[in-house]
């Protein structure tokens, strides 16, 4: 169904320079945030990883906490409000050429009119009719009967519920501060409608899970024989809830008048509580006067309900509160959860934004060129409703667990007890899915079927749940269940493979360090049983090495710890291992004198005299660019200047030229036929590529890349592509399309083999997350035959944990690595005029 949306005939503009906007820098990566993630030091035994103790690095962790797999496949395109009025007034000229034209069965049923169409419930309504057209087998009687009655909801109704579920979908909302007036006329008529009882038939479910009994939530709702859509201030039952509803100005307002003193509003709410148990007697005002000036009338009723809760000790606040905001608004819990059931079918994820909504129509319309590749969208993700719902109370488990992490007032060892525990109780559940999942992957799955699939597995989530639980028993000195949960997660091959380097590191951690104290020791002494333990830990390094799904950044760490321990165990010198061919070089330091510009931010009166010096620490230095003009630059184009001047050429382009040459390298790779990672015609990716998935999924055809690549490919391999696709400028994932095919023909013919075939497999195996921290400047020189990349200071900056890890990688792999630091042989002082 998402082809038969018909473009309009009106064309939208494209974002960025067209040196910049090639389509194909995926989208969202500069608004990541990268957590660190090197390997632990000798002295860890935590886990950092999700917990800020442990830098190890995983796939699944960095995926766009705002996007979905979707999403990042998608072109990355204008969705600002111009995009969003261009698309209407396409479509209100699309109706006026062809009145009567149908391209979705039911919201194109009627003609748009300004006002009375939007993007937003266009989109809403798409995935809602491509789910239900392909997996309407996961949802009851019940919940189709949902369905039908949100599809007879008038226009308005629509568009105010899409507009709320686009926001914070648990909070209340004052209704007179909501701000669709444009859009809907009647608003009081809207919120009514949305609030309406409706029936529902009557069903009898099969008997639940215990499974899911277990799994849970005891403040879950579920839909009974009458549903809301949206539920009004006679459900508000705490003074917490009716806060909720004010500006910090406005409590702190009524907090004075209360005599309440309190400098957040924490203190302001328990000042509040405490000064209502003083008050009795007052009676409630059966009109109030919102903040806009209108008088209105409260529904009796509503004030009965919430009268009837006889909550003395918060009622007079939560009375004076209501009465301030007047009426409000909040999505019915039951209904919620089945329309974010309906987004996770369709966009293959748990997280979504308005962004999410609008992109996949926008990126349609655009009418830009996409790759070549065999759509296949599975409705067999979900095998069945009961797997569905599985996943999602899995989910919700997880959600707590995070949510736990994240506490500021829980004490951490008592975090730690409750990860503990849920980790414990999904543990057997488990271990039956993984070996669920085993057969299905050697009866069931065709090859390379079941790895994206297998995302949307609860054992997915299980695993995630177990993982965490290593670092609490470790915390807990529980080391001997913490390596037997280690071990099982390394006999598995199906979940979170991007961890495996991890437990890999931790494993013989524990058997190097600890394991020799808490195991029987067969009458050996207590020396030889921890030589027994190291040489147990030195296989354990072994088998990382050799493992194919244990990521290339975690070999400089096993190879380091191999080397201490056959020293350790007295080795002799021709059974040690050599690695002396990947041992890192430190990278050379370089200095490049060059004149500073002091930008002298004038202070104001009354203003802190250390304002201006900490807010210069964070700011990029202003240079001079001698050598081109003498213009004002930014540090690494002053850097680059320098290089230039002594023979190399080159781009301060950080991690552009790497995404472009992969994405140049791994074309034919990428776009080869998987099923269900592409699953629209208009993807500039698989929608696996950021995730774990992607190398083991292709690992056949991205090693016989490789090869090709470290035998001196990569030139024919560039043409081909350059040949084929650079007229039409196709929207592939990080290419690039201004860079000079003369140029990337240098490159690679300077760029050794074996090196940029070691810079490809990182980028195949943690794409995502491997974008950022690549050095600033990419050079090469035709005369040296060599590459080099170039990370730049200034006197503001140090090396981030990521820029570490990409230069070990590229130094390991033999390719020339510098550090320039620039130096400011004079500064000058600008003060702007104000």
């Amino acid at each position: 169904m998402l082809e038969d949306i018909n473009p309009p005939s009106k064309r939208l503009k494209r974002t960025g320079s067209p040196g910049s906007s090639s389509s194909n820098t995926e989208s969202g990566s500069d608004a990541l945030s990268l957590e660190i993630r090197i390997p632990p030091s000798e002295t860890e035994v935590g886990y950092n990883d999700d917990y800020g103790i442990d830098n190890n690095s995983s796939a699944e962790d960095y995926l766009p906490s705002t996007q979905t797999d979707l999403e990042t496949a998608l072109l990355p395109i204008k969705t600002d409000n111009e995009a969003i009025a261009n698309y209407e007034i396409s479509k209100a000229q699309e109706i006026k050429i062809e009145k009567g034209a149908k391209s979705l069965q039911r919201y194109e049923e009627r003609h748009w009119v300004k006002g009375k169409s939007s993007i937003y419930v266009d989109a809403f309504n798409l995935a809602l009719e491509n789910v239900l057209e392909d997996e309407a087998h996961l949802f009851d009687e019940t919940e189709m009967a949902v369905f039908n009655h949100w599809r007879g909801l008038p226009y308005e109704s629509q568009y105010l519920y899409v507009r709320l579920f686009l926001r914070k979908t648990s909070a209340w909302h004052r209704v007179n501060r909501l701000g669709y007036y444009q859009d809907i006329a009647d608003m009081p008529a809207t919120v009514e409608d949305l609030r309406q009882s409706r029936k529902l038939p009557i069903s009898f479910p099969p008997p639940q899970s215990s499974i899911l009994t277990a799994l849970k939530s005891p403040d879950e709702v579920v839909l009974g024989e009458m549903f809301q859509f949206a539920e009004g201030l006679e459900q508000i039952n705490t003074l917490e809830e009716a806060s909720s509803l004010l500006l910090l100005d406005e409590l702190k307002s009524l907090s004075k008048e209360a005599k309440v003193q309190g400098k957040n509003k924490k203190e302001l709410l328990k000042g509040l509580r405490e000064s209502s148990t003083t008050q009795s007697g007052l009676g409630w005002p059966l009109r109030y006067k919102p903040d806009d000036g209108a008088s209105s009338d409260i529904d009796p009723n509503q004030i009965s309900n919430l009268l009837s809760r006889g909550n003395t000790r918060d009622l007079y606040f939560t009375k004076k509160i209501l009465d301030h905001t007047g009426d409000c608004i909040r999505l019915s819990s039951a209904p919620l959860r089945l329309f974010e059931r309906v987004h996770l079918l369709f966009y293959r994820s748990t997280e979504w934004t308005e962004k999410s909504l609008t992109t996949i129509i926008l990126a349609k319309i655009s009418r830009r060129n996409y790759p070549n590749y065999i759509v296949s969208r599975s409705n067999s993700i979900f095998p069945s409703r009961f797997a569905l719902l599985e996943f999602e109370a899995a989910l919700r488990v997880q959600f707590d667990i995070d949510s736990t992490l994240e506490s500021p007032n829980m004490p951490i060892m008592e975090k730690l007890a409750l990860i503990k525990s849920s980790a414990e109780s999904v543990y057997e559940r488990w271990k039956a899915l993984v070996a669920e999942e085993q057969r299905k992957e050697e009866r069931v799955y065709e090859t390379g079927e079941g790895a994206y699939l297998r995302r949307f597995s609860p054992a997915w989530v299980y695993t995630r749940i177990i993982h965490k639980g290593l670092y609490a028993l470790g915390r807990f000195k529980e080391y001997k269940r913490e390596h037997e949960l280690l071990t099982e997660l390394l006999d598995q091959r199906l979940f979170h493979s991007s961890r495996r380097g991890a437990w890999y590191q931790r494993k013989a951690l524990l058997e190097e360090h600890y394991m020799w104290s808490l195991t029987p020791s067969e009458n050996r002494s207590e020396e030889m049983q921890r030589r027994e333990w190291k040489r147990k830990a030195l296989r354990t390094c072994e088998g990382g090495l050799e493992d194919p799904d244990c990521h290339l950044i975690y070999h400089y760490d096993l190879q380091k710890r191999i080397t201490k321990l056959e020293k350790s165990l007295k080795v002799t010198k021709r059974e040690q291992h050599d690695f002396g061919h990947v041992m890192l070089v430190k990278p050379e330091e370089r200095i490049v004198e060059g004149i500073r510009i002091e930008k002298d931010i004038p202070i104001k009166p009354g203003s802190k005299n250390n304002i201006s010096s900490i807010s210069r620490r964070g700011r990029p230095t202003v240079w001079v660019d001698e050598r081109e003009g003498g213009g004002e630059c930014r540090v690494e184009s002053m850097c680059l200047s320098w290089y230039r001047d002594n023979g190399w050429k080159g781009f301060h382009c950080e991690s552009g030229i790497v995404r472009t040459l992969f994405g140049y390298l791994f074309y034919d790779v990428l776009f080869t036929y998987v099923p269900n990672v592409f699953q629209t015609p208009f993807q500039t990716c698989p929608l696996d590529l950021h995730t774990d998935s992607f190398y083991p999924t292709r690992a056949s055809e991205i090693n016989h890349r490789l090869a090709q690549i470290a035998n001196g490919d990569a030139e024919k391999l560039i043409r081909e592509v350059h040949d084929r696709e650079a007229e039409k400028e196709t929207c592939a994932i990080g290419i690039d399309w201004s860079f000079n095919l003369s140029d990337l023909v240098e490159i690679a013919q300077c760029f050794r083999g074996e090196a940029l075939a070691t810079v490809c497999k990182v980028m195949a195996q943690e794409y995502q997350q491997r974008g950022g921290g690549i050095p600033d400047l990419f050079l090469w020189s035709v005369e040296r035959k060599e590459v080099m990349f170039v990370e730049v200071k200034s006197e503001n900056d140090r090396l981030s944990d990521t820029q570490r890890l990409w230069i070990h990688v590229l130094t390991g792999a033999g390719v020339r690595v510098e550090l320039c630091n620039a130096v400011a042989r004079e500064v000058r002082v600008e003060t702007p005029v104000i």
